[in-house]
C-alpha cells in the first residue's frame, strides 16, 4: 500500500486507521485475536502487530480479514463517517395506547447486526399501560427523564423519578404508568 492518490490518509495515518478499524470490527464481531487470526489464516502475532499499528498489511491480508470479519474491504481502509440523526420533540413515528394516555415514538430501529429499538415515551397519569410479553430474551431498559412513573414487571413495578433507571425482562408481562403530568422516558428494547 504505497502512495496517496485520491486524497485519503497517508502512510502512518493509514496504518493507524487500519489498526483501529481491525480492532473495532473484531470487537464488534465478538472475536478474540486468536479466533480472528485463525479464521483469516494469519498468525496471531501478525494480527497483534496490525492492531497495534506496527504492521503494514498487504491487500491479501486485509481481504482475508474482511472475509473473516464478514465486512467489506472498504470498512477496514476507509474511515467510518459518523451518521448524525436528529429526531426533534414532536417528530418521528408515534403509536398510541388504546387504554392509557401513553405514546411511544420510535427514535431508532434496530440496524443490521444490532438487536435493539429505542423509544421516547410521553405519558400522563391515568390508566396503566400493560404490555404482554415480547419475544423470548427481550430486556427493557427504562430511563425516566421527567415526571414520575411505575415501570417494570406487572407484579412488582418500581417507582421512578427523573434520572432513575430500571431494567427488567420484557418477555414477561410488564407495565408503565405515569404518576405525574408530563412524564417522559426513554425505553430501550433489547432483543437478546
Amino acid at each position: 500500500m504505497s502512495g496517496n492518490s485520491g486524497g485519503g490518509p497517508a502512510g502512518s495515518e493509514l496504518i493507524e486507521l487500519i489498526a483501529a478499524s481491525i480492532r473495532r470490527e473484531r470487537e464488534r464481531a465478538g472475536l478474540s485475536m486468536a479466533e480472528l487470526a485463525r479464521r483469516a489464516g494469519i498468525a496471531k502475532s501478525t494480527l497483534s502487530q496490525l492492531e497495534s499499528g506496527a504492521g503494514n498489511p498487504s491487500v491479501e491480508t486485509l481481504w482475508a480479514l474482511g472475509v473473516a470479519l464478514d465486512v467489506p474491504f472498504s470498512r477496514l481502509v476507509d474511515p467510518p463517517r459518523p451518521v448524525v440523526r436528529v429526531v426533534r420533540a414532536g417528530e418521528g413515528p408515534v403509536t398510541h395506547s388504546e387504554r392509557a394516555d401513553y405514546a411511544a415514538t420510535l427514535l431508532a430501529s434496530c440496524p443490521p447486526g444490532a438487536r435493539r429499538d429505542i423509544y421516547r415515551i410521553d405519558a400522563e397519569p391515568g390508566e396503566t399501560r400493560a404490555s404482554d410479553p415480547h419475544m423470548p430474551g427481550t430486556v427493557e431498559h427504562v430511563l425516566l427523564g421527567a415526571g414520575r412513573a411505575l415501570a417494570g414487571p406487572t407484579q412488582a413495578p418500581v417507582e421512578l423519578g427523573p434520572g432513575d433507571y430500571v431494567s427488567y425482562p420484557g418477555d414477561a408481562p410488564h407495565v408503565f404508568r405515569a404518576l405525574a403530568s408530563g412524564t417522559l422516558a426513554v425505553i430501550v428494547m433489547e432483543h437478546v
